[in-house]
């Protein structure tokens, strides 16, 4: 691969390192395909590259997506060994009545009192969508459902859900239920990467609990081509929405759609998405694995300043055939305090296509940083003093 010429300037007041990585005379990565529905986004999970999007930092109902979230507690539950996977729940009066069968929404049908293992209970809340299963799945963590959201809601931003709110397990209508398109493909990524023993439920294509057979909700499986998740969701307010992910010559991607009007445009959308993101674009290097892409400022170091870089190799997914004006911008709360510790994360790397955000990574520190003699950091005392430089409290992002 060609390495893009590089351009440096450093902005130490506002904590930010821009970098200019001309590839070619400007074009919009997005000319080329546009979508009917509220909100999307494309992404490139190996490069965690944005292919797409429109309006994906929209507050929006997620209505069933929020299982999502609920499964990523209760994997990372079972994972910590704090819940097991033949552990029997039993079925609760409000778990049944809110989302069992008096509830006339989607449900696994599971029987009030009913003692009903988790691994059934994880079927029934990703295949069926049931409202049943993972309001028992709170409970077995919390006690009940309304003790578990804290859960939830601390967990999202655990894994960097800074927007989100989630004020039940389910879905179901809530005024102050909130996501947005680009959190939902980030989660729906933590899910795939991080618990891939039990991403492979979101694969499954049909579930039978008491008799009643129920297929995957999900409209991609069985009929796209490497589809093998996620989640699907509607209330009146929210639309139909879809979180879907699909794997084609080792590539995988992650769509988001939500605020479709139909079943049918849900369905067409999400795969045009697919389609176009796995035929129209090429990988490009960025940067190289441990390569100084920067520095950030340091105050009260025996240096101004520290060279910092992403730790891997950096890559971008840019237009096939097109070339993009792609710039980049190393972003911290600054300037850093010393000592500094090389491998400390410092903040991450910005990279924009057009007035898109295209890919973020964390950056860290390229080597250590001693706190300067008592003279240097005299001088910077100064400095700070004479440009407001220094903003308190001010250490890392």
């Amino acid at each position: 691969m060609t390495k893009p010429r590089l351009g440096l300037m450093q902005c130490a007041a506002a904590g930010l390192v821009a970098l200019a990585l001309v590839l070619a005379p400007p074009a919009r990565a997005q000319d080329n395909f546009q979508t009917t529905v509220r909100n999307a986004i494309l992404v490139d999970v190996g490069t965690q590259s944005v292919l797409f999007e429109k309006a994906a930092d929209e507050l929006q109902a997620p209505a069933s997506l929020a299982k999502l979230m609920t499964l990523a507690v209760i994997f990372e539950e079972m994972r910590q060994g704090r819940l097991q996977a033949d552990q029997e729940i039993v079925i609760s009066q409000d778990a049944w009545r809110r989302g069992g069968a008096p509830s006339r929404t989607s449900s696994m049908y599971a029987a009030v009192n009913s003692r009903v293992k988790v691994q059934d209970l994880l079927r029934g809340a990703i295949i069926q969508s049931g409202n049943d299963a993972t309001i028992a799945l709170g409970e077995a963590v919390s006690g009940t459902e309304a003790n578990f959201i804290p859960v939830m809601n601390s967990r999202a931003r655990a894994i960097g859900l800074t927007q989100s709110v989630f004020r039940n397990t389910t879905g179901l209508p809530d005024p102050e239920q909130r996501t947005t398109a680009r959190e939902v493909a980030r989660l729906a990524d933590h899910i795939i990467r991080t618990y891939p023993e039990h991403y492979a439920l979101y694969s499954e294509r049909e579930f039978t609990w008491g008799g009643i057979r129920q297929q995957n909700r999900n409209p991609l499986l069985g009929t796209y081509n490497g589809a093998d998740g996620l989640k699907t969701g509607y209330i009146e307010e929210a639309g139909f929405n879809l979180v879907g992910s699909a794997v084609q010559n080792g590539q995988r991607l992650i769509v988001v759609v939500m605020g479709a009007r139909s079943l049918q445009e849900r369905s067409n959308e999400a795969r045009k998405l697919l389609d176009w993101g796995f035929r129209s674009f090429e990988l490009r290097d960025l940067f190289q694995e441990q390569e100084a892409i920067g520095e950030a400022a340091v105050f009260g170091g025996a240096q101004g300043s520290v060279p910092v870089t992403a730790g891997k190799l950096v890559r971008l997914l840019l237009p096939r055939g097109q070339s993009d004006r792609v710039t980049a911008q190393i972003v911290y709360r600054g300037p850093l305090r010393a000592p500094v510790r090389q491998g400390a994360e410092v903040g991450h790397l910005r990279v924009m296509r057009g007035s898109q955000i295209a890919l973020e990574v964390p950056v860290f520190a390229a080597a250590d940083v001693e706190t300067g003699t008592l003279t240097q950091r005299a001088m910077q005392g100064a400095w700070e003093l004479a440009t407001g430089w220094i903003r308190p409290g001010a250490a890392r992002p």
